[in-house]
Formats: C-alpha cells, structure tokens, sequence
C-alpha cells in the first residue's frame, strides 16, 4: 500500500467516524442539559471549511513546506495516526457520557481517568493533532495556517464554553481538577 493510499483511507475513514459520531453520540434536549451555544456548528464550519479552503490554497499558492524532502508526507501519516488514536482513546473512554455537543447528561460524573488524567480535553488534542496532520499532507505554508487558526480558534471558544458547562454541572470538583491538568498539552497549555 502507498503512502498516498494510506493517506486518503485514513483522512476519509477520520471525516466518516466525525459524521458518525455526530449522529450516535448527539444529546438531543430531552437527554440532558444542552450547553453548546453554537459551538458545535462553529467548530465543523471552521474544520471543513478550512480544509477545503486549503486544498484551494495548497493548489494555487506557492508557498511549499520544505520543498524537496518527503518527511512530512510521513509526518501527515504517523500525525493523523496518533492524532486518531488520542481522540478514540479519549471518546470511548467517557463511553456514554461522550456528547458531540457541549451537554450535561443526567447522572454524569466527573470523569479523571485515563488520559483525562493529564489533560481535560484529550479528544481536542486528538483532534488538533489530526489537523497538523492534514497541515503537512498539504506541505504548503499557506494552506497550513488556513487550516490551524481558524480552527484553533473555534476550539479555544468551545473549549471555553464546555468548561462553564462543567464548572456548572460539578462546580467544585471541576474547579480543583482545572487547577491540577492543563487543557490539551500536559504541562504547557
């Protein structure tokens, strides 16, 4: 299998298993406590839109990332593999507590475990690292900031608004454990 091939099942099969969840893992009204204030829509504008704004610029602009070398195609690889393995990781170990959108289930804990323990948002930083993949499969400096600010942006703002929600729902408790890991780099950020 090429690294081309391999590249296209795993980009694809990534955007097939975010449509998915999307429809399995959303909290309608009645399941819970809705809180998402619109992010969820601002976050998939701001991650497909880029995208396929990128593959414009990656086409059009001539701004090439490292010309020459191949390293980032296997970078874009090895990244989305990871990217895919923290975000899976993370969202099958809420289980049923996971929700697409920002939502307060009922009976819902305050879950510390895994790799919760070390960030509060793993799934987000599965999914950041999954977009720098796709930043250097495009191997274009342009395409690759097209993809990371806007989309950076809309996560810091959901990231924002899914902690009110939980700072709501476990008061307390969820101040302490913001207090003791970071949001998505253990020790930085």
């Amino acid at each position: 299998m090429t690294i081309p091939l391999l590249w296209i099942i795993l980009f694809y099969g990534w955007t097939a298993s975010e449509i998915i969840l999307v429809i399995v893992t959303r909290t309608r009204r009645s399941g819970g406590q809705v809180r998402d204030r619109g992010s969820l829509l601002l976050l998939w504008g701001a991650i497909f839109g880029t995208i396929t704004a990128t593959n414009w610029v990656d086409h059009w602009v001539h701004a090439p990332m490292f010309p020459g070398t191949h390293w980032p195609r296997y970078a874009a690889l090895g990244l989305m593999i990871a990217g895919l393995g923290i975000r899976w990781t993370a969202i099958l170990s809420l289980g049923k507590a996971f929700s697409v959108n920002v939502a307060i289930r009922d009976k819902q804990t305050l879950y510390r475990s895994g790799l919760y323990r070390f960030v509060r948002h793993p799934s987000y930083t599965g999914l950041v690292v999954c977009l720098v993949a796709v930043a250097f499969a495009g191997r274009n400096w342009a395409g690759a900031a097209l993809v990371l600010v806007p989309t950076t942006a809309a996560l810091v703002y959901r990231m924002h608004v899914e902690e009110k929600a939980l700072q709501g729902a476990f008061g307390d408790a969820y101040r302490a454990y913001s207090q003791t890991t970071k949001r998505l780099i253990p020790g930085i950020y």
